[in-house]
């Protein structure tokens, strides 16, 4: 209900909405002197800011074997999540964008401030949850040379993206990844097994699937609220793209126990053939 509610108000006053429900406790936080954005600016995900950012990092080098001379591109960089996480780790460039500039804003003062191997830059696209103008994000090119990421990472952005906007984003990603190198993206994955268990469990979110072929809706009005996607859908997608899926990790949002942590969202590890 409160989700509901929330999604009827326009994507400005949604981030206003936040920054007084966290108020109490963002100046409490004024006080501290650690890396983190006020909560009532964090406008993706849940949980544990850093602990997350640091469960990422080791995720990538574990399974996606990042390194700490690589090129980064970091897609959908929000508030520095991933980036605060990689800074102790990361030698290399590390790129990001996003299409909220006060996410942007916020890592670049304290962000590469510190680290100046750390670029970010906001990028003008609308995003019916995030923004009411903007360009769109299906005939975006990336401002990027071909071949120059040995890893890119799409951390909760294909969930909040309509059908013509993920398929020119994995095509991007396939020009400016280089062979050989891997890119690690979550998204909400339609199985039989998912679909079992959104319909018989207890499921965190929950997809209108009628009339579904690809691509399913959580709301209808704000259809980039969340959006799930046919395996089927995906695996073709990357296929043509010269795309070839390494590892398939599960999310629990659909009901299903929990694997790890971090996959509340599917997971897909990616190479270039």
């Amino acid at each position: 209900m409160l989700r509901k509610l929330f999604y009827l108000l326009p994507p400005s006053m949604r981030f206003i909405f936040r920054r007084i429900v966290f108020l109490p406790v963002d100046i409490l936080s004024l006080f501290s002197n650690k890396l983190v954005p006020p909560r009532g600016m964090i406008y993706t995900g849940s949980g544990d800011f850093i602990k997350q950012g640091q469960e990422w990092k080791q995720f990538f080098i574990e399974r996606a074997a990042l390194l700490p001379q690589d090129r980064v591109l970091d897609i959908g960089s929000g508030i520095g999540r991933i980036a605060i996480g990689l800074m102790p780790y990361l030698k290399g460039k590390y790129e990001g964008f996003d299409a909220v500039k006060t996410g942007v804003d916020w890592c670049v003062k304290n962000i590469t401030s510190r680290n100046t191997n750390f670029g970010f830059q906001y990028i003008d696209l609308y995003n019916d949850l995030y923004k009411s103008k903007g360009r769109s994000a299906a005939s975006f090119e990336f401002p990027f040379t071909q071949e120059s990421f040995d890893f890119i990472c799409a951390i909760s952005v294909f969930t909040h993206m309509l059908p013509d906007e993920v398929e020119n984003y994995v095509r991007q990603i396939a020009l400016v990844l280089k062979p050989q190198g891997k890119a690690v993206m979550t998204f909400f994955i339609l199985d039989k097994e998912s679909i079992e268990y959104m319909q018989s469990a207890k499921p965190k979110i929950k997809f209108n699937l009628e009339g579904t072929t690809t691509s399913a809706l959580m709301d209808r009005k704000v259809k980039s609220a969340n959006v799930a996607y046919q395996r089927s859908y995906l695996e073709q997608l990357f296929f043509t793209q010269g795309l070839t899926i390494l590892e398939s990790h599960s999310g629990y949002w659909s009901g299903r126990p929990k694997q790890i942590d971090l996959a509340f969202q599917d997971i897909l590890i990616v190479t270039k053939v």
